[in-house]
């Protein structure tokens, strides 16, 4: 507490707890709840309410992960001495504006990041919602979860799947009989997920227990068109790492289960994200039934979907070995269009399927499409360029090479008026004709 001394705090009276949170450039900031355990492989317990006062810990907790050269390259460098790796990572974070009405009842979005459900976290700089919170009068919280092998893969008993999803279950849970007290609406919950994030909120929809924890979703950059048979290499992903499930040095647990993914290799695009979601497990169904129970969703739960119209550009465009041979002539022209056929097969199609499906059995549904309008800009409108619109945060991606061609005026601009119809979406469901469109949205309801 003394590093925290001369920092002004408010305490917040919950049923959980009493919780202290920071006054922080005009929002009140309570970082790092926890609202579950859980041992190795072990469903996730949700933490008991407590007399004493929860003080956030000096360090962001995280899930054990391999860092990301290209995310490190093109979105920002980690800064290792502020996280603290922590296996049982069911942590969550709340930013609201710090003067609202007591009976004020704020629109609440919940943000679950992405990572290919392998890497990241609930709280990184890029990702802090503290513009957005303050310009639209809106409440974020961010959820970490259990990641890769220790959330993401599983088969049996022993090792069951979709622990981490049933880790973001646990928060909503917790948000939904908590969030009051720190003025928040817990009937007028949005779901907000960017690329595995958005995977992980699509399933959600599909899971056992989910009813009138949310109303809402905002589904970006969602790679659902990997969702698809995924079993067999699930399984032999997880025979080829099962001799690492017992290991005490997590560190080597990461550096040894990469050794084995070129081997499934031979599974195509799908390879590309090894860990994920598994049909036939708790708490999802079949894989044949996800349409069906995504249809039952239509008429309770409003959703805005869709893309950037470059997604892959982030890890095909940036490759040295590729833009060796294909940066000019016929080679740029080959390039371009492999960025178009797997942005469309990975997340184009798909999003674009869902959105009808959804639209036919009676869904409120809107989908959209996020383009680049700079001639400048080599990467077009790629996977992550929807972070810096919706979080904005100039600092954090100054030295972001994402954004190198892109002057953060432009981000700003456009980010503003993005971020006023996500937050219209979310406190109304809806999005009105008259709301201002920006140049590089393409948006329609179905």
């Amino acid at each position: 507490m003394t590093s925290q001394q001369n920092i002004e705090t408010h305490t917040f009276q919950t049923p959980f707890g009493k919780i202290l949170a920071l006054k922080e450039n005009k929002i009140l900031k309570v970082r790092s709840i926890r609202y579950a355990r859980s041992e190795r492989y072990k469903k996730p317990v949700p933490v008991e309410p407590s007399d004493s006062e929860f003080i956030f810990p000096e360090k962001i907790p995280v899930c054990p992960q391999v860092i990301s050269p290209l995310i490190e390259r093109m979105i920002a460098p980690t800064d290792i001495e502020s996280y603290e790796v922590e296996e049982s990572t069911q942590f969550l974070s709340v930013y609201r504006p710090e003067n609202c009405n007591e009976n004020e009842k704020i629109p609440i979005v919940v943000w679950i990041h992405g990572g290919s459900h392998e890497i990241g976290c609930g709280d990184v700089s890029t990702a802090d919602p503290t513009e957005w919170v303050k310009e639209q009068n809106i409440m974020v919280v961010t959820v970490s979860y259990r990641l890769g092998l220790f959330g993401f893969l599983g088969g049996n008993e022993n090792r069951p799947p979709n622990l981490g999803l049933m880790d973001v279950i646990e928060a909503l849970k917790w948000i939904k009989n908590n969030i009051q007290f720190f003025g928040g609406n817990p009937e007028n919950i949005t779901l907000l997920g960017q690329s595995s994030g958005g995977d992980l909120i699509a399933h959600l929809m599909l899971s056992e227990g989910m009813e009138n924890l949310f109303q809402r979703v905002i589904i970006q950059s969602a790679p659902l068109g990997l969702r698809h048979n995924r079993q067999k290499m699930s399984a032999e992903f997880l025979k080829k790492t099962e001799h690492l499930k017992d290991e005490t040095d997590v560190f080597k647990m990461m550096d040894d289960y990469r050794n084995f993914v070129p081997s499934i290799a031979r599974y195509g695009l799908k390879a590309a994200m090894p860990f994920g979601l598994q049909y036939g497990f708790y708490p999802l169904c079949k894989e044949n039934e996800a349409v069906g129970k995504w249809k039952q969703s239509a008429g309770k739960i409003d959703v805005l979907i869709g893309l950037n119209d470059d997604e892959t550009a982030l890890y095909l465009k940036t490759s040295e070995q590729l833009n060796r041979y294909l940066s000019k002539g016929l080679g740029k022209k080959i390039l371009n269009k492999t960025v178009r056929l797997t942005t469309e097969t990975i997340y184009g199609k798909p999003a674009k399927i869902f959105a009808e499906n959804y639209a036919q059995a009676g869904g409120n549904v809107y989908l959209f499409r996020i383009h680049s309008k700079l001639k400048t800009n080599y990467l077009g409108a790629p996977h992550c360029i929807d972070l810096p619109l919706i979080f904005g945060n100039e600092s954090a991606w100054k030295s972001a090479e994402l954004l190198k061609d892109i002057p953060w005026e432009y981000i700003d601009k456009n980010g503003k008026k993005i971020r006023s119809l996500w937050a219209e979406f979310a406190s109304s469901g809806k999005i009105s004709r008259d709301s201002e469109i920006p140049d590089i949205l393409e948006l329609r309801k179905i």
